[in-house]
Parts: structure tokens; sequence; C-alpha cells
């Protein structure tokens, strides 16, 4: 097994990360009726043995959600990866999005899409992808946030919250007022990103997020099954629901 943060090695003639993945584009994840989940599980910037294992402990656990992130690798390693988990996704009934890339989401059949300031706009993404799919936005304030909405964003990533070490060349975190203003602006569900943790989780839904998006606390956890159940707990007692 390689090890972490290892990237697999993939031909270039095959688009499986292991074996028995399929190279035809599946049938998309979600289609029909938006239904954004309140924990989002964003994989790490690694296409590894142990993130593909990890990510699927998540998901028997009861994750709803899974971000596809693999910034460093070569397009047919991303393309392998993201083929991977989509297909974790769908075996558990949950739903998988594409950091940056329409094209792998496409490829893959993934139910959508999160894009960032440096990835192509919200509006020639929802042109490429149609209308039922899910286009995440990643926004910091109040006028980004609803000009994302305008271009036909189904939800918002909002940070960062707090400071982590997840990811390099973060702005400062924008607190939780900062989170507040970007809910009070917007109708469609915002989604509270870096630093969160279980003891977090409370306190960015009390400032009016949806839901919360985790690296870290999930995947560094001892035991990742856990993790995810205790996220998933602390949601339910909080607004009710497990997803």
């Amino acid at each position: 097994m390689p090890a972490q943060g290892e990237f697999v090695s993939v031909p270039p003639t095959s688009v499986s990360v292991l074996p028995g993945a399929s190279c035809a584009p599946p049938a998309p994840t979600i289609r029909g009726p938006l239904a954004i989940a309140r924990l989002h599980l964003i994989t790490p910037d690694a296409t590894d043995a142990w993130v593909v294992a990890r990510t699927r402990a998540a998901l028997a656990a009861g994750v709803p959600w899974v971000q596809v992130r693999a910034k460093s690798a070569t397009d047919p390693v991303r393309l392998a990866f993201a083929t991977t988990i989509t297909e974790a996704c769908r075996t558990h009934g949950a739903t998988c999005l594409i950091d940056d890339r329409a094209d792998l989401a496409q490829a893959t059949g993934a139910a959508g899409v999160h894009v960032g300031a440096d990835d192509l706009p919200v509006h020639v993404v929802r042109r490429l992808l149609g209308p039922d799919a899910i286009i995440g936005a990643t926004c910091r304030d109040a006028e980004q946030a609803r000009r994302a909405v305008a271009d036909g964003a189904s939800y918002l990533g909002v940070g960062p919250i707090h400071a982590t070490t997840t990811k390099v060349g973060l702005p400062d975190p924008i607190g939780l007022d900062g989170l507040a203003a970007v809910t009070r602006a917007v109708e469609v569900p915002v989604i509270a990103i870096s630093g969160i943790t279980v003891d977090r989780v409370r306190d960015v839904l009390d400032a009016g997020a949806h839901g919360v998006a985790v690296v870290a606390a999930i995947y560094d956890a001892p035991d990742v099954a856990d993790a995810a159940r205790a996220f998933l707990a602390v949601i339910a007692d909080a607004v009710g629901v497990t997803s």
C-alpha cells in the first residue's frame, strides 16, 4: 500500500485507481430535486490508497457528501481518483462533487462541481453542466455571495471561518461574525469551512450556516468512522437531521 501522501500511479490507458473501477461514465449521482447535505467531507490533496480507504470508511459511517479535491495530481490520476470516489459515493447513496473541474464532473457522472475564485465562473459552469447540476461556490463576504447566487450557485462554501493547516495560502479567517453576514445576505445553503471541529459545529450553525465542511477533523482522526459519527450526532442534535 502506498504511503500517506504518495500519489497512486495510473497507466495512461486506465481510469481506475482500484481494480474493478469502471472506465465508462456512470449515471449521475443526483438529478432532480436539490438536496444539500449538512456534513461535507472534502478529500485531502492526495490520491493515494490511504485517502480512498478513509473515504470509504467515512461513507460507511454515514457521511452523506464528498467533495473530491486532487489539485496536485496529473489529469489521468485525478480522473482515476475521482472515478473511484464517485463510485464509492454511489454505493453508499452519498452525493459526490468534484473540486474545480466541470469536465471531471461530467466524465465521472458526479452530481456537480465546487468552484473557487480562480476557477471557471459560476455562470459558465452552470451553462456547461445544466440546470440540474449542483454547483458550489467559495465566498468570504456578502457581496461575493450575492454574486455567486445570482450566477447560479446551488450553495456556498464560506470561509475560512478559523485558521487551518489543511490548506496553505488562505486569507485571514472571517470568524463567526463574517459567516453570519453571509448567511443573512443569501437564501441558498451556506456551508462553513476551515478549522471546523466537532466542538465548533454548534457555533457555526447558530451563526446561520446550513452545515459544515471537514477535512482534517475526520481524515486525521484515529478512527475515521467514529469521527464521522461524532459530527453527524452533533448536527442531528442541533438541527434534527443527520445529513
